[in-house]
């Protein structure tokens, strides 16, 4: 099921000690909020009691505080205070759902589903995270309106590149080098793409090598996309996309960007334009599909 899987909510910097933050995610409504100890939470954002909007509310503590009137829960769901009856053993069912959550890459993350701890799938593991010789920008995030399951299609299709990255140079894909590899959770593609059909509008750092020019990417599970581009034999983006279905018309992403090139701190501006200019060709085609859900 979609909902046994990682899926990342906000950012970290999205998330402060002051403000909640309405969550939509799978058709549901959701609240994030940090506590007084910066811990992340997720909860469901409607109050058990006259079903206030939690989002609305305030942090208190290690709590969440309803709008309407005061009842305050805390990470695990548990309501720790009703100030109309204060003083008195509070009832069990005064609770609401709450959700495992991960906060790695300047993301945080939630499981959504009923699975136990040990029978979870795993969050991708970004392996060059914190490694010398690579850098990371800032979480890139972009709310597209099509099906996730359209944009995660449109990742692992090398066939789009030719007709829709004039920014990379139109590169198109070598059918006769293309090779797959399956893991437990997806497959990954790899194939050499050689001479570009035009100039790529890129720096310097990312002129390609036709004898070197290939990219894979990997699918993780349902919601999580791995692109790995190497311009040479020195120089290549990773970008770990992860997607948050929002209901069946919109999308939001997670963009992780990887790189061991362009290393000045000052660079990352121009690497996230670079990055959002070639998701800015496949948004145009993305938002356009129909139908709007893949046919099967």
């Amino acid at each position: 099921m979609y909902i046994n899987f990682w899926y990342p909510v906000c950012t970290s910097d999205e998330l402060d000690e002051v403000n909640p933050q309405l969550i939509e995610l799978l058709g549901s409504r959701l609240v994030a909020f940090r506590a007084e100890s910066g811990m992340a939470h997720l909860l469901a954002d409607t109050c058990i009691h006259r079903g206030g909007s939690l989002s609305r509310g305030t942090t208190k503590g290690e709590c969440i505080q309803c709008p309407y009137h005061g009842w305050e829960f805390s990470g695990d769901g548990k309501c720790q205070n009703i100030p109309s009856i204060p003083d008195t053993n509070l009832p069990a069912r005064a609770k609401v759902d709450s959700y495992p959550i991960q906060e790695k890459y300047g993301i945080v993350f939630a499981f959504l589903g009923d699975l136990p701890e040990e029978e979870r799938p795993p969050l991708w593991e970004i392996s060059e995270w914190g490694q010398k010789g690579w850098r990371a920008g800032k979480p890139a995030v972009r709310e597209i309106n099509c099906y996730y399951e359209r944009s995660i299609e449109n990742g692992l299709d090398p066939w789009h590149n030719e007709f829709v990255h004039p920014s990379q140079g139109l590169p198109k894909i070598q059918a006769d080098s293309i090779k797959f590899t399956e893991n437990e959770w997806g497959t990954y593609f790899t194939g050499d793409f050689g001479e570009l059909k035009k100039k790529a509008s890129t720096a310097e750092e990312l002129k390609s090598d036709p004898n070197e020019l290939h990219a894979g990417s990997l699918y993780h599970g349902p919601n999580t996309l791995i692109t790995d581009i190497h311009f040479n034999a020195t120089n290549a983006f990773i970008q770990y996309g992860f997607e948050a279905p929002i209901d069946r018309n919109r999308t939001r992403l997670f963009l992780v960007n990887m790189r061991n090139c362009m290393m000045d701190p000052e660079m990352d501006e121009q690497v996230a334009i670079i990055n959002a200019r070639v998701a800015d060709e496949d948004t145009v085609i993305l938002e356009e599909l129909w139908p709007i859900r893949t046919p099967d």
